[in-house]
């Protein structure tokens, strides 16, 4: 999710909207927004309150807001089979740690770390360096992006490095 910087605000700059992460067991974006029927089900299903409707009607998971346990109810909430709870994993989603990271600022903290339910992120003690995210163990719920307290963490769906 893109920021409005102190900058931006000052220059009159828009924030620009990150794109849509869809919910868990979308089908494509190709096939998605011809098979929701932006009924608002999935929405209303999310005991986590993770999933909300976009500027497009279209349903969309936002990540600031909590993290997705993967609890399966917003697919058997849906009758219009855009999400489907065949698809394995449920997305290809992954944290990002991002330059503001207070640990690799020097700032002792751990807040990703923490949060992360898969135990995925780890962070050098004694701030000697950014957070790290495990690409084997992270499941993209997005525990760990709300929770920054610099916003240093993003979901992205391109393939992270792997660790050794």
């Amino acid at each position: 999710m893109s920021m409005l910087t102190r900058r931006s605000l000052l220059f009159g700059r828009q924030a620009t909207e990150a794109p849509a992460v869809r919910p868990p067991w979308a089908v494509p974006e190709s096939d998605f927004a011809s098979r929701c029927t932006r009924c608002d089900a999935c929405v209303r299903a999310c005991p986590e309150q993770v999933l909300v409707r976009g500027g497009d009607g279209l349903p969309r998971f936002v990540a600031t807001s909590g993290e997705c346990t993967f609890c399966g109810d917003c697919v058997q909430a849906c009758e219009s089979a855009a999400l489907d709870a065949s698809i394995s994993p449920p997305w290809e989603l992954n944290a990002r740690v991002g330059d503001g990271c207070l640990s690799a600022r020097g700032v002792v903290c751990a807040s990703c770390r923490e949060a992360c339910p898969e135990t995925a992120i780890h962070v050098a003690p004694g701030a000697r360096g950014p957070a790290v995210v495990d690409a084997e163990r992270c499941t993209g719920c997005g525990a760990c992006v709300g929770i920054c307290p610099a916003g240093a963490i993003a979901l992205s769906s391109e393939p992270l490095e792997m660790t050794a």
